[in-house]
């Protein structure tokens, strides 16, 4: 039976959109994370850097400054560690605390440095489809190319295929429209060889398919819909804030699935 892994979010931001401020000093984001682990998550998904729309910029130092403390807490616990992150130098420094995955929100695209760093390390790494400007013509079709290119372009710097995730970038350079096409079309992601990660919790994708002004916190019902979507395509791990949530809905939807 194949178990979809579970990535656990944890925000180490004062302005994430959904849990900017909770989790940012350092016993905080520990307990946090421990916390998640004890709930079934199988990644921790370690974030300085907030992508909400009208973020503010932060230099690499602060970043760092953010993160790698939280790399070096849990690096000895029973659970994968990943850093979301676009920086090589951010990279280098969280993959020599003891990271052991990254989760680039530009594939490579920002900074040309990422892949030999995470290749240095034997690590893995996470290419989001994402674009300066919203995407036009056939969404999948521009985000198979994007990501195939980079992906080709990992392993050429010696990251291992088996190495590589792909994500869809859900909430990044698509309209509406075209993220719910891309969730009826995520197969033609999951057919590609990669592993696949989806990220959509507590997204204005959901926020808009459930109608009303709700709060972050009140979208997870919906995210677990957009779960299941994603495991009947064959993703290979969510990346979450309900963690309790999705372990125990994972954990009947992985079995009747039955693969």
């Amino acid at each position: 039976m194949k178990e979809t892994q579970i990535m656990g979010i944890l925000n180490v931001t004062p302005d994430s959109f959904s849990d900017g401020g909770q989790y940012n000093t350092l016993d905080r984001a520990v307990s946090r994370a421990k916390e998640m682990m004890q709930q079934g998550a199988h990644i921790i998904d370690i974030g300085g850097y907030s992508t909400r729309p009208g973020h503010e910029e932060i230099s690499v130092q602060e970043e760092l400054k953010r993160v790698i403390p939280v790399v070096e807490a849990l690096r000895n616990e029973a659970v994968l560690l990943s850093v979301d992150t676009f920086r090589s130098e951010v990279a280098e420094q969280a993959l020599n605390a003891g990271c052991d995955i990254i989760n680039d929100q530009w594939a490579g695209k920002f900074d040309s440095d990422m892949f030999e760093a995470v290749a240095r390390h034997n690590a893995s790494i996470i290419l989001m489809h994402n674009a300066t400007s919203e995407v036009a013509g056939d969404v999948m079709e521009h985000m198979v190319t994007d990501l195939c290119t980079q992906a080709r372009a990992a392993e050429a710097a010696g990251i291992h295929k088996d190495n590589i995730w792909i994500d869809p970038g859900i909430g990044f350079a698509k309209s509406r429209a075209q993220e719910i096409e891309v969730m009826k079309r995520l197969d033609e992601l999951t057919s590609l060889g990669y592993k696949v990660l989806l990220a959509t919790s507590r997204k204005r994708m959901v926020k808009e398919l459930l109608g009303g002004d709700t709060t972050a916190q009140e979208r997870d019902e919906g995210t677990l819909a957009t779960s299941a979507i994603g495991v009947n395509a064959g993703v290979d791990a969510v990346r979450v804030h309900n963690v309790a949530m999705h372990s125990k809905f994972l954990r009947v939807m992985d079995q009747l699935k039955g693969e």
